[in-house]
């Protein structure tokens, strides 16, 4: 069942904020045109449609900016793969489109109800004392557009140190021969990739925002949308060293991996290779020919009634082992010790 639009207004000293969640055209067209707000049909669609680019429009009444952030705070985290108690969720990283209508005494913002953090900046300034809704909205359109900017990107630590908590657990896992991560791995890097493909675009989008909010606020913002760039810039550097980091650690398992089954390998071929005299020497003395010690020509008796099984037994022991001291000799067959530095 398809979920009711929900549209929230706040208004303090003039400035007018509205909350839209899960708009349809309808919402924005006829409730947005009864408060007297009449925006371009084609920023309307871009802020129904799914798939649309972050972006920043300019026009003379107001500014329209598309931004992306991650839709869920509380996103899938990867569990230590070091305990086998644990299972891994599979639940992925979605982000969700944040768009903006922002002029000089009002901002509207549209979104799918999903991005917590503005949910409960909103309802701070609905709900809040007097204090707390002058300090986000009493000021500019430009300053609250800031502040709704500021908590986002700051809930995006949260969501980096998640991660790195999840890189330290792979850490230990992948160096643990009995625990397989490569979907510990490839979960981790979709997540890191994701946030990549959300951040680069948002530190070009903020600062176009920071030339361009600037004529409708009386108030220099400059500083303030520079702090959020800076925030910005540190999220990507996490970013950037979280997703080196999980390329090494890729690259590391697919080795270790590698030599596990060449070993497993080597031992299998080994065994198969040393089983082959007893094959055939068990095969001659199947065949209906006269051989020695065979029922043809009459067994073996010097030891016992199974002197030829033994003497049977013993060369097979005697070519298996001549085939072993070979291989060692040829270095087809090492033992590897790890050596820890003092």
């Amino acid at each position: 069942m398809q979920e009711t639009t929900k549209l929230d207004t706040i208004t303090n000293e003039g400035l007018t904020w509205i909350n839209i969640e899960r708009p349809t055209r309808e919402t924005i067209e006829n409730l947005l045109s009864n408060k007297g707000f009449h925006f371009h049909e084609l920023d309307i669609d871009d802020c129904l449609s799914k798939i649309q680019i972050p972006k920043i429009d300019k026009h003379n009444e107001y500014i329209f900016v598309v931004l992306h952030f991650p839709s869920s705070p509380n996103h899938a985290t990867i569990k230590s793969a070091k305990k086998k108690a644990r299972k891994t969720s599979t639940t992925s990283l979605h982000f969700s489109q944040l768009s903006v209508f922002a002029g000089w005494n009002f901002l509207v913002t549209i979104h799918q109800g999903d991005l917590q953090p503005l949910n409960d900046l909103f309802q701070q300034c609905k709900k809040g004392n007097i204090n707390q809704k002058e300090e986000v909205m009493g000021k500019t359109s430009g300053y609250l557009l800031h502040t709704i900017i500021d908590v986002l990107v700051d809930d995006l630590f949260h969501i980096l140190m998640k991660i790195v908590g999840n890189l330290e657990d792979i850490e230990d896992a992948v160096f643990d021969d009995k625990v397989e991560v490569v979907k510990e791995i490839s979960l981790l890097r979709r997540e890191i990739t994701i946030l990549r493909r959300i951040v680069y675009p948002l530190k070009r989008i903020v600062s176009d925002i920071t030339r361009d909010i600037q004529r409708f606020s009386e108030e220099n913002l400059t500083e303030y949308f520079n702090d959020v760039e800076d925030h910005i810039n540190k999220v990507l550097e996490v970013l950037e060293t979280s997703r080196e980091t999980i390329e090494i650690y890729k690259d590391t398992d697919f080795m270790l991996n590698t030599e596990k089954t060449n070993q497993i390998l080597a031992i299998l071929t080994i065994v198969f290779s040393l089983s082959i005299p007893a094959t055939i020497i068990g095969t001659f003395y199947g065949m209906n020919i006269n051989l020695p010690g065979g029922l043809e020509t009459g067994p073996w008796a010097f030891l016992g009634t199974y002197t030829t099984l033994i003497i049977m037994l013993i060369l097979s022991a005697a070519a298996a082992l001549l085939m072993y001291w070979s291989f060692r000799r040829v270095g087809w067959v090492t033992s590897s010790r790890r050596r820890n530095s003092n």
